[in-house]
């Protein structure tokens, strides 16, 4: 088996294997029929899947820009309907094969990467059980995740005003100093189940939970859509974190009763970077489910 380095910047192995079902690639996709408001003039005629990706066409306008709430909301509505079926998927696919990927300690995620420009990227991350994609940012990013199988635990945090988080921390016996840089504090905003078929969730650059750690409860696919995607070259690498409870640390001098007040210590953490670890390795397959038209798309803009 031919294996290749992945990306740098998730530092993914790349492994060229499919679905456990075969037969499933002999299916011909069904045409799925709907309407989509201000998808486009002819949005209607193309399948879900396709509207999807014209919808990402006009939403995401690249670097630095953040999608209008109208945008959101019409992303949002085509995700809300899609199903696993969409992708060639079902509850009765195994998600993983070669074997060695399935007895990995821990188990190991997969991921399929279904397109990806400079603007936006479409992918899907296959969790199995107890499988976690531990928490990570998304730098300047936004993301719609759309969970299309399985039950998933979700964690999510949103830095702290860095001004009021400012400053090293110690820990409760004085004899562990944090420094900002590496260690911040930050709110919980999602620590709940999630079960598929569910309502999309979206984050931002700096809000909606832009750090978030998923966990699988049974196996998962989750359809990620990102704006734009992760890249090291243009400072949207992925960093990795540990979270830590609010009463193991304090700061020097000063407290926190502007930003947590008295009763609130459970919502609120101190996120420690942390090296990447084996844990976070993932392995990459080739996306064989039903295809994107990426051509003749002015009609549809």
């Amino acid at each position: 088996m031919e294996v290749e380095q992945g990306r740098s910047e998730v530092r993914h192995v790349k492994r060229r294997v499919g679905y456990v079902k075969k037969g499933i690639l002999k299916k011909k996709k069904r045409m799925v029929m709907m309407k989509t408001p201000n998808c486009g003039p002819n949005c209607e005629y193309l399948s879900t899947l396709q509207q999807l990706f014209v919808s990402c066409l006009r939403v995401f306008k690249g670097p630095n820009t953040i999608p209008l709430p109208s945008h959101v909301n019409i992303l949002s509505q085509i995700l809300d309907r899609m199903k696993a079926e969409d992708f060639g998927l079902s509850s009765d696919i195994h998600f993983f094969n070669p074997t060695d990927v399935v007895k990995a300690t821990p188990p190991r995620v997969t991921n399929t990467t279904i397109y990806e420009s400079t603007n936006f990227s479409l992918c899907i991350f296959f969790i199995p059980t107890n499988g976690v994609i531990p928490l990570h940012n998304h730098p300047g990013m936004t993301v719609f995740s759309k969970l299309l199988l399985g039950d998933m635990h979700i964690k999510s945090y949103d830095w702290v005003d860095q001004e009021e988080a400012a400053g090293d921390v110690k820990d409760r016996d004085n004899t562990t100093t944090r420094s900002s840089s590496r260690f911040g504090l930050a709110k919980l905003k999602a620590n709940s189940v999630f079960r598929a078929p569910c309502n999309t969730s979206v984050l931002y650059p700096r809000s909606g939970g832009n750090i978030h750690e998923f966990r699988a409860i049974t196996p998962c696919a989750v359809l990620d859509v990102i704006g734009p995607p992760y890249s090291k070259e243009d400072g949207r690498d992925c960093s990795y974190y540990k979270d830590h409870p609010y009463s193991s640390y304090s700061r020097d001098g000063e407290n926190y009763c502007k930003v947590v007040e008295e009763g609130e210590n459970g919502n609120y953490a101190w996120l420690e970077e942390i090296e990447m670890g084996e844990e976070c390795e993932m392995d990459v397959i080739e996306y064989m489910g039903p295809q994107i038209m990426n051509t003749k798309l002015r009609n549809y803009l």
